[in-house]
């Protein structure tokens, strides 16, 4: 039948019914407009004076909305449509009385506004599927492009394919090429609606005619298959049942699309499995399988394959996201370890301090009260965080290495002419001994040699102990620790001791930058040496600076200048205070000085054990230079635990 018609119970269609019958059109009692239900074909329903009475407006433009079209039948004497039946919503109003000619052409009529209003309903909603489909890539792209992560992008990339073709199952391949340029497929992911169990390994195939996914990369074309159970036997790619047979698992439409950049080359393959009629359906069994499963359309793959283009540039914008990474990585690797050559003593300073401080930045948002409780790091700022920590020493490529490697307050040089002046004075003293009784004998023989001899072994053995005594004195000033007075009165005795040179001017036993050196009360610099190294701090702003930093990581050379600043305004270069120094800058600073302090490869100071560095610290907070809350943090959490060991 091509035409449906609904009439009231009390009309007789003998008069039409041999017409109508000619034309194919099914007739149908209704006693109501709620009693219709439009189909594929064109209808119209004969709306008498009785069903008239009980219809609503609202019930009429549902049924014109549906594409039925109604014919209101009038009454004798109503010249014309009731005010209670709007117009707008009728196909005709047939004024009483009928005559079949009159019905006939009406009904004709009527058939084609419900065929028009069809096609307008059908347009309408295959526009809407179109809009929708479009503005679902749309936001699939959208997420696409925000996702850095390969993995997440891979994941969010299938489980898309999956939901707009209502797959059951699918599968993601990665080309990759190995160090001997063969190219391969790697399957990276797999999903299963139904089988959510189901274990997943990583493999790789060969990019060949053997496998579909293979076929498909070296193609570059999509297979539409509608069960790979029953594939063609000239073709030359198969489908491995194991899997099917070892999970209990009915593999059976399948849609393989090769990804493709915006240069055409196969970046990957995007295989779904089983599209089913109803998406939150699950194929349990046999039954389920036969019920639910249907192929992939034509229109399906359209989508599809522009979801694969959009994938591919999303994949290979990831993968090139990280090549970047890595090579970033890499640059501030051979940055640290640049800073290390420089510097061997601190060898893995920088990479205990970075990840103490993240430690820290992690226990902070941890935490569920105090100041910090609404305090939070975006992983973009951990990472931030991690390499003003890599790169906080960075400015000491610029130190002078003397300066920077000095483990003593005197350089080598200097102590081994100290060394020197002391043989020389001591072989000066056994000289002197040896000429002066040679010339006692000379000039008395051996009247009064004895008493002679015994008061010149007495002088000599007493300047043979003030040189002994002075190189033992230089030995212990040298020592970068913090010094008796009475010690440096020493020093400054032997800088006004004399002994005579070669040429027989007298010279002081210390000369004037050696007494300076050795009367450092702290550590082993002096304040030029000391400034010198301070400015490492500006050097590694400086050279940071000249970065250009992603914006998620444009704070890094803000971060890495302070972690000399104390809270009181007495650290350097700028002497900042409180919250003018970030707080991330503040974490660094504690992970700084406590690896500082308990480090085992300073050669200028031994390591001091942790519970002494946590109160030289907790000292440092008490004189307001420490932030209270971030150290009872770095001590709560254990933070100091972290990293690397010393």
């Amino acid at each position: 039948m091509k035409y449906v018609l609904y009439h009231p119970p009390t009309w007789s269609p003998e008069a039409v019914a041999a017409p109508l019958a000619a034309e194919q059109v099914e007739l149908r009692v209704a006693e109501g407009p709620s009693e219709i239900r439009a189909d594929d074909r064109p209808t119209a329903y004969l709306l008498d004076a009785a069903a008239r009475a009980h219809v609503t407006p609202q019930l009429l433009g549902g049924l014109r909305d549906a594409g039925v079209a109604v014919l209101a039948l009038g009454e004798a004497g109503e010249p014309d449509v009731p005010p209670e039946t709007p117009a707008d919503v009728l196909a005709a109003y047939l004024r009483a009385p009928v005559g079949p000619r009159q019905l006939l052409v009406a009904l004709r009529s009527a058939f084609r506004v419900s065929a028009l209003h069809r096609e307008q309903v059908r347009a309408r909603a295959e526009s809407a599927a179109r809009l929708h489909e479009l503005t679902e890539l749309a936001n699939i792209g959208v997420l696409l492009t925000t996702e850095k992560n390969l993995n997440t992008l891979l994941d969010l990339i299938l489980t898309q394919a999956r939901r707009v073709t209502q797959s059951d199952a699918g599968s993601l391949y990665i080309v990759e090429t190995d160090e001997l340029g063969t190219r391969r497929l790697r399957f990276k992911l797999s999903q299963n609606h139904s089988r959510p169990d189901i274990p997943f390994a990583e493999f790789t195939v060969p990019i060949d005619h053997t496998s579909l996914s293979g076929y498909a990369a070296t193609e570059a074309e999509a297979l539409v298959i509608e069960d790979v159970y029953m594939l063609p036997p000239d073709v030359e790619y198969s489908f491995n049942q194991s899997f099917d047979q070892r999970y209990g698992y009915r593999t059976k439409s399948m849609l393989v699309i090769p990804m493709q950049n915006h240069h055409g080359e196969v970046i990957g393959v995007l295989q779904l499995i089983n599209r089913k009629r109803d998406f939150q359906a699950r194929l349990t069994t046999p039954e389920d399988a036969t019920q639910q499963i249907i192929a992939y359309s034509p229109h399906t793959v359209k989508i599809v394959k522009a979801l694969a283009g959009q994938a591919a540039v999303s994949v290979e914008n990831s993968q090139l996201y990280e090549a970047i990474e890595r090579l970033f990585e890499g640059f501030v690797k051979a940055a640290v370890k640049a800073i290390e050559q420089r510097d061997p003593t601190t060898s893995g300073h920088s990479e205990r301090v970075a990840s103490r401080t993240v430690g820290l930045a992690q226990a902070v948002d941890r935490v569920q009260d105090g100041p910090y409780r609404l305090v939070n790091f975006t992983q973009d700022q951990i990472r931030e965080i991690r390499y003003a920590g890599l790169l906080h020493d960075f400015g000491k490529v610029g130190v002078r290495e003397q300066v920077l490697v000095k483990a003593k307050k005197l350089y080598d040089s200097d102590l081994s002419l100290v060394r020197q002046r002391h043989a020389f004075i001591t072989r000066s003293v056994h000289w002197s001994f040896e000429k002066r009784r040679a010339d006692f004998l000379l000039e008395h023989g051996r009247n009064g040699y004895d008493r002679f001899l015994a008061d010149l072994e007495a002088e000599q053995r007493a300047a043979i102990e003030t040189a002994e005594r002075f190189l033992k004195v230089v030995l212990a000033s040298n020592e970068p620790t913090v010094l008796a007075e009475g010690d440096f009165n020493q020093l400054t005795e032997f800088a006004e001791l004399r002994y005579q040179d070669l040429a027989g001017a007298e010279q002081p036993f210390l000369l004037d930058y050696e007494l300076k050196h050795l009367s450092i009360r702290k550590g082993s610099l002096d304040e030029r040496e000391r400034l010198e190294i301070e400015s490492h701090v500006s050097h590694t702003f400086d050279f940071l600076k000249k970065i250009p930093w992603t914006k998620g990581l444009a704070s890094v050379p803000e971060i890495a200048w302070g972690h000399h600043e104390k809270l009181n305004g007495s650290g350097y270069p700028r002497r900042v205070r409180g919250e003018a120094i970030p707080m991330q800058t503040r974490m660094m600073t504690i992970a700084d000085i406590f690896d500082a302090l308990t480090a085992q490869d300073r050669p200028y100071k031994r390591a001091l054990p942790v519970t002494r560095a946590l109160d030289i610290l907790g000292d440092e907070v008490k004189a307001g230079q420490l932030d209270p809350e971030l150290f009872k943090l770095f001590v709560e959490a254990k933070v100091w635990e972290d990293g690397p060991a010393a």
